[in-house]
């Protein structure tokens, strides 16, 4: 992704950008990993890896302000970048926006369900009044000179920064699915859509076990739902993100249809670690019987 670096590592890349050239085939999809422990030293470890992308999951942490913009620096430095941040934010607060925006990330705003929602979205993500935008510019965050360069080399880096950093939004219930057409009519500057299974299954009270969410459900109801999503982003061709945890070789043309997509996530990744430790344990567990052999 250093192609699409801005001026400097503390501005966001041109995730927008990287975003329209993959739904466009020109480039392939982003693949990213899930840092749901939000801990800077694990991020250090992974922001070298190689990886397009990293979600830093905001909204279901205990990360404060702090620690979720050291980690977006972290991600930037450690990995060159080659890497783009992304901050599922908590919520619809304005002031969150702004604090994930304003540490250089793209960000992922989850919950939308309605046109007023994902207005009020854009409006915080955006500078001036020509896109609506409400929100204020950090005068602390860029050393003048120094990391404030413009990405177009004409207009000032505010203006860049607008069609910079890009938004994701998540659809996770069915009025979601059902408002899709109209947000994506009424607000043109959201760049990619996910849909969040699980939330959307459990909005519409339906079986939501993970294990059975990779099945792939066959409720009707559930169908007809999905094959309204896809209808919409199709409508609008709008590039869509998931999750793609199976093995590569196991890729189907399905995928293909995805612009981003997380392949890893750090805490599945300690967990197999378990694994580690039941296989030590029953190796020296036999050295023991045998011992008393």
């Amino acid at each position: 992704m250093q192609k699409y670096m801005s001026p400097s590592l503390f501005q966001p890349h041109r995730a927008r950008q990287a975003i329209r050239d993959a739904h466009a085939k020109k480039i392939p999809p982003l693949i990213g990993y899930y840092a749901a422990l939000t801990s800077v030293a694990v991020t250090r470890v992974l922001a070298p890896l190689g990886f397009d992308c990293v979600w830093i999951d905001w909204e279901h942490s205990s990360c404060n302000v702090e620690t979720m913009t050291d980690m977006v620096h972290t991600v930037m430095l450690a990995s060159g970048g080659r890497t783009i941040p992304w901050v599922r934010v908590p919520g619809h607060d304005h002031a969150a926006i702004g604090y994930a925006l304003d540490a250089g990330a793209s960000i992922v705003v989850p919950q939308v369900e309605t046109v007023e929602q994902a207005k009020h979205v854009v409006s915080a993500a955006k500078f001036g009044s020509k896109r609506n935008g409400t929100r204020s510019a950090p005068p602390f965050r860029l050393i003048p000179g120094v990391t404030d360069g413009s990405a177009d080399g004409v207009r000032d880096v505010w203006q860049n920064w607008n069609d910079s950093a890009a938004i994701m939004i998540q659809i996770e219930t069915l009025e979601g699915i059902n408002n899709l057409d109209a947000i994506l009519t009424e607000v043109p500057d959201i760049d990619v859509v996910w849909l969040g299974a699980l939330d959307a299954r459990v909005s519409m009270n339906l079986k939501s076990d993970w294990n059975y969410i990779l099945q792939g459900p066959q409720e009707p109801e559930w169908l007809a739902a999905l094959a309204k999503y896809d209808a919409v982003l199709k409508k609008h061709d709008k590039p869509r993100g998931g999750f793609n945890l199976a093995p590569p070789d196991t890729w189907t043309e399905v995928d293909r249809g995805y612009s981003f997509f997380l392949h890893s996530i750090d805490f599945m990744k300690l967990i197999s670690m378990k694994g580690d430790a039941d296989a030590a344990k029953a190796a020296v567990a036999s050295w023991a019987v045998n011992a008393e052999k």
